[in-house]
């Protein structure tokens, strides 16, 4: 039974035998702001069974979504490092140490190899969990090497991308990753090689400046906001209001941007698709 208890500010309620829910149960929806449980989330494709909104996941969600079944993990040896001694309000030091411990990641992109149909497929997909999904030289480097694996196995590639941009605690040696991964993606395209570009949300600065734009195929999930600069900065910049929708997925797709926008319970089926039509020469 509920009791009252009266301050000077006002009236507070309080509910003394009200049962709160445990974490992790419950999932509020950032679109429609209906309450749906965690188990009804998943097994709709981690998206709201209300309104479709796409729940952010991570890489290792979309490896379960998309690979048949068994895979192998690629590249676990590479470690983010604090090689400029950087320090803001916190070392980089800390805050890839506070990273790792929060999300159980290594960096902000996970690299696996598996069969999608029965056709192999490398895949390497971004979290944003893991700082933002900032673009490090970690980041760079297993899409380099995913490139050279590629190669050497006659297998498409395909990058997952969810990013908040370069990271600034690396400096220019993140900005580099920009022009490396450019240079090392035009390598699958002599080789014949097929490169599928998957946006989701968000895709924006150096990310989409840089391989998340240079698919042989781009495509990505419904209302993803894909861009350069924020809407805000944007808008700041030239004095103007900006178009209704203005970076989202479906934007960029009347615009030309992308070749196409894929629900997430059909993704699967999609990429097979894409594996028959569009595979290794």
């Amino acid at each position: 039974m509920g009791w009252f208890k009266r301050l000077k500010d006002g009236i507070v309620t309080k509910t003394s035998d009200k049962k709160e829910a445990p974490d992790g149960l419950w999932y509020k929806c950032k679109e429609c702001k209906e309450a749906t449980t965690i188990k009804e989330i998943t097994e709709n494709f981690h998206k709201c069974p209300k309104c479709n909104y796409h729940v952010r996941i991570g890489s290792y969600d979309y490896f379960d979504l998309i690979f048949d079944g068994k895979t192998e993990e690629l590249f676990t040896d590479l470690l983010p490092e604090d090689f400029l001694n950087f320090q803001d309000l916190k070392s980089y030091d800390e805050r890839i140490i506070a990273a790792q411990a929060k999300t159980e990641l290594d960096d902000a992109m996970s690299v696996a190899i598996g069969k999608v149909h029965k056709k192999p497929l490398v895949i390497a997909a971004m979290d944003f969990s893991f700082i933002g999904g900032s673009m490090g030289s970690v980041v760079g480097e297993k899409i380099s090497r995913s490139v050279d694996y590629c190669i050497k196995h006659r297998v498409p590639f395909m990058i997952i991308s969810k990013s908040g941009g370069a990271r600034m605690m690396e400096s220019a040696f993140s900005l580099m990753q920009m022009a490396k991964t450019s240079v090392k993606l035009s390598e699958l395209a002599k080789n014949q090689i097929p490169y599928y570009s998957f946006l989701t949300d968000p895709t924006t600065g150096g990310v989409t400046a840089s391989f998340a734009m240079l698919g042989d195929i781009n495509f990505a999930e419904p209302k993803a906001l894909i861009g350069f600069a924020g809407p805000r900065v944007i808008k700041e910049t030239i004095g103007k209001d900006l178009p209704e929708g203005f970076q989202t997925s479906e934007f960029l797709l009347d615009h030309g941007f992308l070749d196409f926008i894929v629900d997430r319970e059909g993704l699967k089926e999609k990429i097979g698709d894409l594996l028959t039509l569009l595979p290794a020469a």
